[in-house]
C-alpha cells in the first residue's frame, strides 16, 4: 500500500466513523504474500461471516503472516536474556495458545537498563548530538516503520487481537506520523532571553531531563510507544520502557528498527515483565529522572506513590475514563447511532476514552436504542486477520471474565439487556457486542470502567441536567457531543470537565492534538507541543552585564 494512502487513512478517521469501519477511509491494506489469494490477487483471505454469530469465530484461525524474532530484553543496544533466565508466555487472544516465550525482566534487569540509559545520557552522543541529527534519525525510523508496515501490523494483531485492517491502515501509519511530528520538533526547542530589572543577562534554557522511565499499556502498544518515546527522544533524553506483559512483541520489533535507523546504544532500553516486579522497580528507581505511565487509575496511584517515595521524580499519568457521549434531540439519529457505536466498540471497547456513557435525549431515545441494537447485531466479530472483521477477541482471559462480570452486574441491577450479554464461541476471548438501556447513574456499569464491548444508554431531558450528570464522575478524560446546534455545542464543550471534547466526531488523534484528563483520569498531556514539556527541565542562567549599551 502506498505511503500516501496510509497517511490519508490515518488522517481521515472521522470519515471512517460514519462508514462503520476504519478501512473505509482508503484502499484495502497491502498484505504479505502469505495472505495472497490463490489467484494471486492481493488482499486478506476472504471468509464467510454470519454477523454476531459463533460461525464468525468458529473457523480455523488464520496463521499470522509474520515470525516472532525478538523476545529478549533490549539493554544497551543488544537483545539479552533476563538476569534470572526466566521467561513468560505471550498468548494469542484468538485461541489462548502461546505465541512465544518472552524474557521476564525484574529489578536486576531494570537496574541494568537504567545504568545503560544513564551512561548513554551522561557520556554518550545522544544529548550532545545536534538536534538536527536526532531529527534525521527519527525520520529514518518513520521510513522504516512504513517499509515494515504489514509485519508490524500483523504482530500487533496477533499479540493484541485487534483487527488487522485497523492496525495496518490506521495505527501503524499513525506511529510513523507521530515520529515525523516529533522529529520536526527536535531542532525547534528554544530557550528564552528575558529582561531583568537590573544589569543582568538572563537566559532560560530548556534542557533534557535525563533518564525517562516509561510504562505502556496493552490496548494500543505501538501508539503508546510512539506517544512516549517520540517526545522523550526528540528532547534529547534516554529511555527505559516497560511493555505490558500481555503485548511485548511489537515494541521489541520497532525498537530494533529504531537502532537500524542509527539510534546509539543505551538510548532506548526495553524491558518486558510484570507490574509488581519490573514496573515497580522502574517507578521507584533512584536514578530515573522522570516517569510516564498509561494504565488504570488504581495502578496510576501506586506508580505516583512509588515515584514520590523514591526520588520525587515528576510523573505524567494517562489513566482511566468513563466518557459521556451526549446525543441531543436535534441529532440525525442514524449518524448518531453509527458514531456512538464506533465511540464505544472501537478496539473491542478497550479504549480509555471510549464513549461508555451514552446519554440520549428522551425525544429520540427509543429510536436510538432500536437502531443501536440493529447496528450491534450487524457487527462482524471474528478472527481479526480476516477481511471485514470489526471486532476481534478481548486481550486475555482476565479481561474477558471482568467484562462478563460487569454484564451480569448490569442485569442484576435492573438495566435492560437489549442485545448481547455473553461470550461468543468456544475458543478465545470473544464477547458479544452488548447494549444496555434504562441505565441509571448509580449502576456499576454507568460508573466504572468496563473496558469492553458494552454500551450503556442513559436517558436525559434537559441540557443542564445532562451536564451535571456527565460531570458526576471520578474521571474526566474525554467526551463526545452530537448536535446540529452551535450554541448547544459551545455550551457543552465549555461545561464538560474533561481533557478532550469531540463534537460530531470521536477518537480523532492527530499528532498535534494534546491528550490527557481532568480529575482521576491523569496528570499532564501527551501528544502536541505540551508533551515536550514533560521531558524538559527549565534552567535560568543569570550573568552580570558591565557597561551594557542596553538592558
Amino acid at each position: 500500500m502506498a505511503a500516501a494512502t496510509r497517511r490519508a487513512a490515518s488522517s481521515l478517521v472521522a470519515r471512517c466513523l460514519l462508514a462503520g469501519r476504519a478501512s473505509a477511509a482508503g484502499a484495502p491494506p497491502a498484505v504479505p504474500s502469505a495472505l495472497r489469494r490463490p489467484d494471486g490477487t492481493r488482499g486478506l483471505l476472504p471468509g464467510v461471516f454470519q454477523r454476531f454469530s459463533t460461525a464468525a469465530v468458529a473457523e480455523e484461525p488464520i496463521s499470522p503472516p509474520v515470525q516472532v524474532n525478538y523476545t529478549k530484553l533490549l539493554i544497551n543496544g543488544d537483545f539479552v536474556d533476563s538476569a534470572s533466565g526466566k521467561t513468560f508466555p505471550t498468548l494469542d487472544p484468538r485461541t489462548g495458545d502461546v505465541i512465544a516465550h518472552v524474557a521476564e525482566g525484574d529489578a536486576e534487569d531494570v537496574n541494568r537498563a537504567v545504568n545503560a540509559a544513564r551512561k548513554a545520557f551522561d557520556e554518550g552522543p545522544w544529548p550532545k548530538m545536534t538536534a538536527y541529527e536526532r531529527s534525521r534519525i527519527l525520520l529514518r525510523f518513520a521510513d522504516l516503520i512504513e517499509k515494515h508496515n504489514d509485519e508490524i501490523a500483523a504482530l500487533e494483531t496477533w499479540d493484541n487481537g485487534k483487527p488487522y485492517e485497523q492496525a495496518a491502515l490506521i495505527e501503524v501509519p499513525m506511529v510513523a506520523r507521530l515520529m515525523r511530528y516529533y522529529a520536526g520538533w527536535a531542532d525547534k526547542i528554544h530557550g528564552l532571553i528575558v529582561p531583568a530589572d537590573g544589569p543582568h543577562h538572563v537566559q532560560v534554557l530548556h534542557e533534557p531531563i535525563g533518564v525517562a522511565g516509561q510504562i505502556i499499556p496493552w490496548n494500543f502498544p505501538l501508539l503508546m510507544f510512539a506517544w512516549k518515546v517520540g517526545p522523550a527522544l526528540a528532547c534529547g533524553n534516554t529511555v527505559v520502557l516497560k511493555t505490558a506483559e500481555q503485548t511485548p512483541l511489537s515494541a521489541l520489533y520497532v525498537s530494533k528498527l529504531l537502532h537500524e535507523a542509527g539510534l546509539p546504544e543505551g538510548v532506548l532500553n526495553v524491558i518486558s515483565g510484570f507490574g509488581p516486579t519490573a514496573g515497580a522497580s522502574l517507578a521507584s528507581h533512584m536514578d530515573v529522572d522522570k516517569l510516564a505511565f498509561t494504565g488504570s487509575t488504581d495502578t496510576g496511584k501506586i506508580v505516583l506513590e512509588l515515584a514520590a517515595r523514591s526520588n520525587l521524580k515528576p510523573v505524567t499519568l494517562e489513566l482511566g475514563g468513563k466518557s459521556p457521549f451526549i446525543i441531543m434531540d436535534d441529532a440525525d439519529v442514524d449518524q448518531a447511532v453509527e458514531l456512538a457505536h464506533f465511540a464505544l466498540f472501537f478496539n473491542q471497547g478497550q479504549c480509555c476514552c471510549a464513549g461508555s456513557r451514552t446519554f440520549v435525549h428522551e425525544r429520540v431515545y427509543d429510536e436510538f436504542v432500536e437502531k443501536s441494537k440493529a447496528r450491534a447485531l450487524k457487527r462482524v466479530v471474528g478472527d481479526p486477520f480476516r477481511k471485514g472483521v470489526e471486532q476481534g477477541p478481548q486481550i486475555d482471559e482476565e479481561q474477558f471474565n471482568k467484562i462478563l462480570r460487569y454484564i451480569r452486574s448490569g442485569v442484576d441491577s435492573g438495566a435492560t439487556l437489549v442485545t448481547g450479554g455473553d461470550k461468543l464461541g468456544d475458543k478465545g476471548y470473544y464477547v458479544q457486542p452488548t447494549i444496555f438501556s434504562d441505565v441509571q447513574d448509580g449502576m456499576k456499569i454507568a460508573q466504572e470502567e468496563i473496558f469492553g464491548p458494552v454500551q450503556s444508554i442513559l436517558k436525559f431531558n434537559d441540557l443542564n441536567e445532562v451536564i451535571k450528570r456527565a460531570n458526576a464522575s471520578q474521571y474526566g478524560l474525554a467526551a463526545g457531543v452530537f448536535t446540529n446546534n452551535l450554541d448547544t455545542a459551545n455550551t457543552l464543550t465549555r461545561a464538560l470537565k474533561v481533557g478532550t471534547v469531540w463534537v460530531n466526531c470521536f477518537d480523532i488523534f492527530d499528532a498535534a492534538i494534546p491528550f490527557g484528563g481532568y480529575k482521576q483520569s491523569g496528570i499532564g498531556r501527551e501528544k502536541g507541543i505540551d508533551s515536550l514539556k514533560n521531558y524538559l527541565q527549565i534552567k535560568a542562567v543569570v550573568t552580570p552585564l558591565k557597561n551594557a549599551a542596553w538592558l
